[in-house]
């Protein structure tokens, strides 16, 4: 999480808790670390107002007490737990927590719960993020080998050259290489591969051959 643990102090938490002595202690705590707060109780039908952190009453939740999938949270999710029915644990767990606060709530334990459910929300998002870029590379391998063997063939390098070509091509344009290999094997044009520097007239010009400029006309 960016901002590390100071900028947990600015936070807007939403408490999913009927009003009992739990809920007003868990309110206390986040307002005397800086966190603004929004109380709901579970069967009020309200619409969830924007927050950063989700704390919830894991002990009477229910299917549908989200308005998204499970696992689908768009923020850290705090449980609130007085029961150990493992049951009511992994109904919490398929919800997206993670991070727990163990009823009767005190004086403190908020900040922990916070600070942990903020940093594994974090660390899980990146991680999916990663796969799913991952994943995407891979359904888009075939591509990039056709764009490689179009390269190659029109400006007579090598697979190693050409794959350098649409690298630093890529990174001039700022897009991935996956994209441009889909423009390439598309039929794009290939001007933008030639580098910089030897773009221009002279004996170090990567020249397309012959063959591929009468397919282009």
């Amino acid at each position: 999480m960016t901002g590390g643990l100071a900028s947990l102090r600015v936070m807007r938490a939403v408490i999913l808790h009927r009003p009992d002595r739990n809920r007003h202690a868990l309110e206390a705590q986040l307002k005397r670390i800086g966190v603004e707060v929004s109380c709901i109780a579970p069967l009020s039908n309200d619409p969830l107002p924007e927050a950063d952190v989700i704390f919830f009453d894991a002990d009477l939740g229910y299917e549908g007490l989200f308005p998204w999938g499970q696992n689908e949270a768009p923020v850290p999710l705090v449980a609130m737990l007085a029961s150990e029915a493992p049951g009511r644990i992994e109904w919490a767990l398929e919800q997206g927590a993670t991070s727990c606060l163990l009823k009767p709530i005190g004086s403190t334990g908020a900040f922990n719960a916070l600070a942990i459910a903020s940093r594994l929300f974090a660390e899980r998002r990146q991680m999916r993020g990663e796969i799913s870029e991952l994943s995407e590379r891979v359904r888009a391998r075939p591509i990039v080998v056709r764009a490689t063997t179009v390269v190659m063939s029109a400006l007579g390098v090598d697979e190693n050259r050409a794959l350098s070509l649409l690298r630093q091509a890529a990174m001039r344009e700022r897009i991935t290489v996956e994209a441009l290999a889909v423009r390439i094997a598309a039929g794009g044009a290939l001007a933008g591969l030639l580098e910089p520097a030897t773009a221009g007239s002279g004996s170090g010009r990567t020249e397309p051959n012959r063959s591929f400029r009468r397919k282009q006309q």
